[in-house]
């Protein structure tokens, strides 16, 4: 039998719940970022939200929550390429509120996928960009999420292309490997689509400051889309942190 889990604000184009599946956020097509919550954990009523301010003038792209063992937070792609992470705190007279941590920026380029990874002590963040650029953050400070720093970054362009070619990448996802065990490496899986085949080569992450270029390590397929002319690449990079 359906049930309504929750009711969603006309114009949500984006949403994601929390690794306790207890909230739901939301992100609109007018900026607007939603916060939904269960009255009880073994009640059948629906979400309701909590909490609805504005982040953005245009859209949200993406929503993703920081793991739980960093607080309550919450990272927004926004349609102008920018990335901002919002943090619920406690405010005046003991209210909770939402406020801006940091604002990841990028002139040349736009934020196209984020995904955060790690363990309980160590934080990471992979931002994919559209030049095909890929940044990896650590969080250098677990009780602030403003303190994040610049690990590693590599670009998905061939050198020899590079000098001829302006890499510009459509889309681009990411998906951190699971941990099965403390000693296991961190490792992710990063896509990028591509407009330019040439524009694209394999690479592997070796160590928190340094690449490499490993073809037993990585893939790339090649397939064409059915509503655009033209072929497209997906570089597929298996990295290890």
């Amino acid at each position: 039998m359906e049930k309504t889990v929750a009711t969603l604000e006309k114009g949500t184009v984006c949403s994601a719940w929390n690794y306790s599946a207890q909230r739901l956020a939301t992100g609109s097509i007018n900026g607007l970022l939603t916060i939904f919550d269960s009255p009880d954990p073994a009640s059948s009523s629906p979400f309701s939200p909590s909490s609805s301010f504005q982040v953005h003038e245009g859209s949200i792209v993406k929503v993703a929550w920081v793991p739980p063992e960093y607080g309550d937070a919450i990272a927004c792609i926004l349609d102008d390429g920018t990335l901002s992470l919002w943090e619920e705190v406690t405010g005046e007279g003991q209210s909770l509120q939402w406020k801006i941590c940091t604002k990841f920026q990028n002139k040349s380029a736009r934020v196209l996928d984020i995904q955060f990874g790690g363990s309980s002590t160590c934080l990471k963040l992979v931002v994919a960009y559209s030049d095909g650029y890929a940044k990896v953050y650590e969080l250098q400070n677990p009780l602030e999420l403003n303190t994040w720093q610049l690990q590693a970054e590599f670009q998905n362009v061939i050198d020899s292309v590079s000098k001829f070619a302006k890499a510009s990448c459509l889309s681009a996802s990411i998906s951190w490997i699971p941990q099965i065990g403390e000693s296991q490496q961190l490792s992710f899986v990063l896509g990028f689509n591509s407009d330019i085949p040439q524009l694209n080569s394999s690479k592997v992450l070796l160590s928190p400051i340094s690449f490499a270029e490993y073809s037993n390590f990585s893939f790339s397929f090649s397939f064409t889309c059915p509503y655009s002319i033209g072929s497209y690449v997906v570089l597929g990079l298996l990295a290890y942190i």
